[in-house]
């Protein structure tokens, strides 16, 4: 007896053939204008990723997990990881505002100064780090009172 494959709702189903309408109306305008450009760009920054990034976070990473797991407090690798993930990606989003490296244009199309990107990214990853490490605190106290006390 043949497999039957599971599609899901109609409504799911809907969304699903809503969604492809949607990418596939986006790559016709995306490449309509610098085709070769997009590609380059696409291709680059997998190469980017893949070559350069991943080894990097991954050796970020492996660092954090042996310098907390030495102290015996691998599970607190989540208060690093979550705050790191959120600022990196920031910077990826924001990263030719807060270099400075599309000033001008971005004067020229909106108005307004580029200055003050990397000042409020900094302040936003100190804020993700800060609030991370008052959540650790937070739970570890929590934590040691719920834990009984060793009768003397």
């Amino acid at each position: 007896m043949p497999r039957r494959v599971p599609l899901g709702s109609p409504l799911q189903l809907l969304l699903l053939a809503c969604s492809f309408a949607l990418a596939a109306y986006a790559g016709v305008r995306l490449f309509a204008g610098d085709w070769l450009g997009v590609v380059l760009w696409i291709v680059g920054a997998a190469l980017l990723h893949d070559l350069v990034l991943l080894p990097l976070y991954t050796l970020a990473d492996r660092a954090v997990v042996r310098g907390l797991g030495a102290a015996g407090r691998r599970g607190w690798t989540l208060y690093v990881r979550v705050p790191a993930l959120l600022s990196g990606l920031l910077l990826l989003v924001w990263f030719p505002l807060i270099s400075g490296m599309v000033a001008g244009p971005y004067r020229l199309a909106t108005g307004l100064s580029p200055d003050g990107f990397l000042t409020r990214w900094l302040l936003i990853s100190a804020v993700l780090f800060g609030g991370s490490a008052v959540l650790l605190m937070w739970r570890v106290r929590r934590a040691a009172k719920q834990r009984p006390s060793a009768p003397h």
